[in-house]
């Protein structure tokens, strides 16, 4: 069965502008997505799926493929991941190559490593699902979760939860914004990738960090230097 890896990576980033080339410890952020595929030795083909030139000439110089530059419809903030893959899959499909499974990386994940890659498609095979991705635990109970008026007055979101101990509510978890594992024809048949047959591989919160922002760069930037074995 082939495999592909596509990482989406457009340039019209906006609250980090020029996001997905900027230095990340010597090497534009992208670079680390492209060779955690590479290195784990599961794809068939690595591509960078890019509305952006400069973007295209950085993911060829660490050994992506760029066979096309991605539709302006989606390349827009309105595009949906489902909606880049959709348009990768079926280009290679018109030009003569299916894949049956696939991993999207997304371009600002400098914790992929080739292991949790490898862990991703040992459990897509085992549970015979449609996804897995990385998740986090929350640090705190989401039952405990408050809102704030324009005055300052909290509320709680469910009341009903004040006076169970914390150690009593279940755990809640969220997605680590670093990849989906997935079958091709469940995400072209769903045009999803959460289902209700995916799951998730739960890791450490040292070890990964969704970038959105600038306070994000500079948390990832803290956790890189300080438990990653990579030599800065």
């Amino acid at each position: 069965m082939k495999r592909i890896a596509i990482i989406p990576a457009r340039g019209g980033s906006k609250r980090i502008p020029r996001k997905n080339t900027k230095l990340f410890f010597g090497k534009p952020i992208v670079a680390y997505s492209i060779e955690a595929a590479l290195q784990s030795g599961l794809y068939d083909e690595v591509m960078v799926s890019t509305d952006d030139a400069e973007i295209a000439e950085i993911a060829k110089q660490y050994g992506a493929k760029i066979p096309f530059l991605r539709s302006e419809k989606n390349s827009n903030d309105f595009a949906t991941t489902v909606d880049v893959l959709t348009e990768v899959l079926d280009w290679y499909r018109n030009n003569g190559q299916e894949f049956g499974q696939g991993t999207c990386i997304y371009a600002c994940a400098p914790f992929v490593n080739p292991k949790l890659l490898q862990d991703s498609f040992a459990l897509l095979n085992q549970k015979n699902c449609d996804c897995v991705f990385p998740s986090l635990a929350y640090s705190h109970p989401i039952q405990r979760a408050l809102k704030v008026s324009g005055q300052g007055k909290i509320e709680p979101f469910d009341a009903s939860s004040s006076n169970t101990r914390t150690q009593d509510l279940e755990q809640a978890y969220f997605d680590a914004g670093m990849f989906y594992t997935f079958n091709v024809d469940r995400l072209l048949a769903t045009k999803s990738l959460r289902t209700e047959n995916t799951f998730t591989i739960e890791i450490n919160d040292l070890y990964a960090q969704d970038i959105d922002n600038e306070n994000d760069w500079i948390l990832a930037e803290m956790k890189y230097k300080l438990f990653s074995n990579a030599s800065l």
